[in-house]
């Protein structure tokens, strides 16, 4: 995982940005992404709700592994690219710590949960 505003390097890989709306203030040269998927951001609902607080990240958290249900295909092509190489989820928040990537991370770290059929 990597923010948007840090510099892009070699050994990121295959970096890819995982928000819904681009990172301000960021050129499409300096993010050097190879991909961007917007359709794995939290929804606009759930990201506003959550507000980066802490004290809400568990649920969140919750909230959005159950939307990651409808992205079983894009999150398959993004264990294919780690299983092949170095993949690089990039993000604009803040925090470093709760934000949708460290979920995001996890998930494909550890596959779906059993029960997503």
């Amino acid at each position: 995982m990597k923010r948007a505003y840090a510099r892009a390097a070699p050994d990121d890989g295959c970096r890819v940005l995982i928000d819904r709306l681009w990172p301000r203030g960021v050129s499409r040269e300096r993010a050097k992404l190879d991909d961007w998927l917007p359709q794995l951001a939290p929804s606009r609902e759930l990201r506003q709700w959550f507000g980066h607080d802490p004290s809400r990240f568990e649920e969140f958290r919750r909230c959005y592994i159950d939307e990651l249900r409808n992205q079983r295909p894009r999150l398959t092509a993004l264990r294919r690219h780690a299983r092949d190489g170095t993949l690089t989820l990039v993000y604009a928040a803040h925090d470093t710590e709760y934000n949708d990537a460290v979920v995001l991370a996890d998930v494909l770290r550890r596959a779906l949960p059993a029960d997503w059929q």
